[in-house]
C-alpha cells in the first residue's frame, strides 16, 4: 500500500457505476475509502429487482466499450474474466417502424450495407461516409478526451479547433442528415444520444461517436444480468479493502471552511470526518441537499437548476410464463413521429399521446434471467421531466403502462399480455424521490454542446475544498462508458491533488 495515499481517508457517495469506479481506482492507490449507499442493493440505477423467479436489471442495460471495465480490474492487476462473462449480443438492436419497416442495427459493415441496400440504395455511399465522420469524431471526442477532466476555460480552448472541424455545433441529427436521405435511417443513425439522454435535435454532433465506438468494440451483456456486472465490482472494491454501507443514506456533508480539512459527513448512525469527498449521487442533489447548508453548495445548486436536464423514463418490468423466439434482445419501437415526438418529450407540457419504446429482452441472450420456458422484459418510454410536465404518475402510470403493453402486444409479440405473471412500473415520480434525481430527470444534465466539457459540472469543485463528482452529471457525461470515464477523470484530478 502508498503510505501517502494511506494516510487520507475518502468517503465516496453512491454505489452506482461512476461511485463503484472511483472507490477501486482510489482504493487501488492505497485511499481508504467508504461506500455509502442509500438502498438496500448497490448499483445506483442499476438496481435489481427479483419476483417469482425473474431477474430484473433496473437500469442500464447496453453494455459498450468494456475495455473501460477491464481496466477497473487491470488497475487492481486482476481481469474482469475471472469475475464475470461478458456475452456479446448480436445484432446489436432491432429497429421497429410502424410501416412495418425492421432493420437489425450491427457492427458488420457488410450487413449494414446490404439492409441499406435494400431499404434506399442511393444511401450506401452516405452511409460509409457517415462511418468515416463517426471514426474521427470518436478518435477525437472519445480516446483522446473522455478520460480528461476539464477544470480550466484553457482546456476548452485547446480543443476548440478540432471541435469546430469536426462541427460539433451541429446536432446529431443535422449531421446524419446530410449523410443520408432515407428517413428511417435518419432516425436509426440518430436515436442513440437518447441513450445517453440526449435530444437528437439538440444534443451535439460530437455523440455520433456512439456509433463507431459500438462497431468498435461491440455489444454486451453481463451473463446473470447487468446487477451481476455490479456484483463484480462490489467483490473486487472489498477485496481491495474498501468498506460498503448500504441502506446508509447521507443526509448532509459539512465543507470545510477555513477550519481544517475534514468533510463531516452526516448518516443516521452520526458523523464521520473524511479527507475528501467523491459524490456519485445526481449532481443537484450534491450541491442542493448535500451541500445545502453551504452557501457555495446553496449558490451552485440554483446554477444548475437553470440548465437543461434531460428527459425522464417511464418503465415496466414485466415476466411472461412464455417464450417469445423472434424477439431481439434490444428492440427499438419507434413511433409515427419522430421529432414531434422529442419535442413533446423534451419540452412539451403533457404526456404525450403516442410514444417509441426500447425493449429489453436478456432472456434472449441469457435464458438464465427467467425460469425455464418463461421469458423476462423491461420496457422503457422517454416521457418529459416533473419540472416540464406536472402529470400525476399514481393515475396516469398503469394506463399508460396498459397502452404500451397493448403496442407491444401488436408490434411484436402475439399474445403478450395473457402471459405477464409479474409486473412493476418505475415513473418519474420514483426517479426523484427513489434515485435523488433533480426534477425525475433520468441522465442528469443534457448534453448540449454548451452543457458538455468545461461547460459541465466539473470532475473537481472549483469552490468546496477536497469535493470531486463522479457520474452522468460531470464530464464527459450519462452511458456507462461515460460515467466510468468520469471516474478516472476524477481519479487523476484526486492523485494530482494529493501529489500521489
Amino acid at each position: 500500500m502508498n503510505d501517502k495515499a494511506s494516510r487520507y481517508r475518502a468517503a465516496v457517495v453512491g454505489s452506482g457505476f461512476g461511485g463503484l469506479a472511483a472507490a477501486i481506482r482510489l482504493q487501488a492507490r492505497g485511499v481508504r475509502t467508504v461506500l455509502f449507499e442509500k438502498r438496500d442493493l448497490p448499483g445506483g440505477r442499476a438496481y435489481v429487482y427479483r419476483d417469482q423467479g425473474y431477474t430484473f436489471d433496473a437500469g442500464p442495460t447496453v453494455i459498450t466499450a468494456p475495455q473501460c471495465v477491464e481496466e477497473l480490474f487491470g488497475v487492481a492487476g486482476r481481469r474482469m474474466s475471472d469475475y464475470v462473462q461478458m456475452l456479446p449480443v448480436r445484432p446489436f438492436y432491432r429497429l421497429s417502424w410502424p410501416d412495418g419497416v425492421a432493420f437489425d442495427y450491427d457492427g458488420d459493415q457488410q450487413a449494414m450495407e446490404e439492409q441499406i441496400r435494400r431499404l434506399s440504395p442511393g444511401d450506401v455511399e452516405g452511409y460509409r461516409a457517415f462511418v468515416e465522420y463517426a471514426r474521427q469524431v470518436f478518435q477525437k471526442g472519445y480516446e483522446e478526451l473522455a478520460g480528461v477532466p476539464f477544470l480550466r476555460f484553457a482546456d476548452m480552448v485547446k480543443v476548440a479547433p478540432d471541435l469546430i472541424r469536426l462541427r460539433a455545433d451541429r446536432s446529431v441529427y443535422g449531421v446524419v442528415k446530410r449523410f443520408v436521405e432515407d428517413d428511417h435511417l435518419r432516425q436509426a443513425l440518430s436515436f442513440h444520444s437518447l441513450l445517453v439522454g440526449g435530444n437528437p435535435f439538440e444534443t451535439s454532433a460530437i455523440y455520433t461517436l456512439i456509433h463507431y465506438l459500438e462497431r468498435n468494440w461491440g455489444v454486451f451483456f453481463p451473463r446473470g444480468g447487468t446487477g451481476a456486472l455490479i456484483q463484480a465490482l462490489v467483490k473486487l472494491y472489498e477485496e481491495l479493502g474498501g468498506e460498503l454501507r448500504l441502506s446508509t443514506p447521507v443526509r448532509r456533508i459539512d465543507a470545510p471552511n477555513g477550519h481544517g480539512r475534514a468533510h463531516q459527513v452526516t448518516t443516521d448512525a452520526g458523523r464521520e470526518a473524511f479527507d475528501l469527498v467523491v459524490s456519485n449521487a445526481d449532481v443537484h442533489h450534491t450541491y442542493a441537499k448535500l451541500y445545502g447548508a453551504d452557501p457555495r453548495g446553496r449558490r451552485t445548486g440554483r446554477r444548475l437548476e437553470r440548465m437543461d436536464w434531460s428527459m425522464s423514463l417511464f418503465l415496466i418490468y414485466f415476466g411472461t410464463s412464455r417464450r417469445f423466439p423472434d424477439l431481439a434482445h434490444h428492440t427499438v419501437v419507434f413511433g409515427p413521429r419522430y421529432e414531434g415526438l422529442l419535442r413533446d418529450i423534451f419540452h412539451g407540457s403533457r404526456l404525450p399521446e403516442d410514444f417509441s419504446l426500447y425493449l429489453h429482452a436478456p432472456t434472449v441472450t441469457d435464458p438464465t434471467m427467467a425460469p425455464p420456458g418463461c421469458e423476462a422484459f423491461y420496457v422503457l418510454s422517454p416521457v418529459p421531466h416533473l419540472g416540464l410536465a406536472k402529470i400525476d404518475w399514481e393515475k396516469a402510470g398503469p394506463a399508460y403502462a396498459d397502452r404500451i403493453l397493448a403496442l407491444l402486444e401488436e408490434r411484436l409479440a402475439p399474445g403478450l399480455r395473457a402471459s405477464i405473471v409479474t409486473r412493476r412500473i418505475f415513473t418519474p415520480v420514483d426517479f426523484r424521490d427513489e434515485l435523488n434525481t433533480f426534477e425525475g430527470s433520468a441522465f442528469s444534465v443534457a448534453p448540449k454542446l454548451t452543457q458538455s466539457a468545461w461547460f459541465r459540472p466539473h470532475n473537481r469543485d472549483p469552490r468546496i475544498p477536497g469535493l470531486y463528482i463522479a457520474g452522468a452529471g460531470t464530464h464527459p457525461g450519462a452511458g456507462m462508458p461515460g460515467v466510468i470515464n468520469s471516474a478516472k477523470a476524477t481519479d487523476r484530478v484526486i492523485a494530482e491533488d494529493l501529489g500521489l
